[in-house]
């Protein structure tokens, strides 16, 4: 049964999740990368992406994610069609990979960043939230994506709220602090999730 060991790592945009997954995985955790998976479903799709939302989205066989995202991103009906489009092939290529993982019989990470917001589509028991300030949310996005104020909060007012997902949360991350306290933030919980 796939996603028997799975733990969902999970949170807002721009809150460590990708530093969170590189420190459980030098702890030797493994993890599938949802967002990897999606960026090659993307661009595998790239003829269909073309007929639903112009060919000026596609560029020599790769979809223009920026210019993508920026389109959706304002338009809640155009988002909607295009998770209609990538989310069941995503999920049958992390499914796969879920099942391989579980025939080793010990947990690992599966990184969705909209596990909650998809409504249960994966029928993963727990998960670990990575949380910090929307300020931080905010900065993180404007310095690392070159996003405007407008744009980044329009990304992170697209997901639920992230004291929302603490609520329903497995195991919680808190990223408000440096680096070294979030090593000891990770240590933690892998200690929880061992000795469980």
């Amino acid at each position: 049964m796939a996603f028997e060991y799975a733990i969902v790592l999970t949170g807002g945009i721009a809150t460590g999740k990708s530093t969170v997954a590189k420190l459980f995985a030098a702890e030797g955790f493994e993890i599938i990368d949802a967002d990897r998976v999606a960026h090659r479903v993307l661009d595998e799709q790239h003829e269909r992406i073309a007929a639903l939302f112009g060919s000026g989205f596609v560029r020599e066989g790769k979809v223009d994610r920026k210019a993508l995202g920026a389109l959706v991103f304002a338009d809640e009906e155009k988002r909607r069609e295009l998770e209609a489009l990538l989310h069941p092939l995503i999920y049958r290529e992390i499914e796969k990979e879920a099942q391989r993982l579980d025939a080793l019989g010990r947990p690992y990470l599966v990184d969705i960043p909209l596990f909650f917001e998809t409504g249960g589509r994966y029928p993963i028991r727990r998960s670990l939230v990575v949380y910090t300030t929307q300020a931080q949310q905010l900065d993180r996005l404007i310095r690392r994506e070159g996003y405007s104020a407008e744009q980044a909060r329009q990304r992170i007012d697209a997901q639920l709220p992230i004291d929302e997902k603490r609520d329903r949360a497995t195991y919680l991350i808190d990223n408000t602090g440096d680096l070294a306290h979030l090593k000891v933030e990770c240590e933690r919980v892998i200690g929880e999730i061992d000795s469980e």
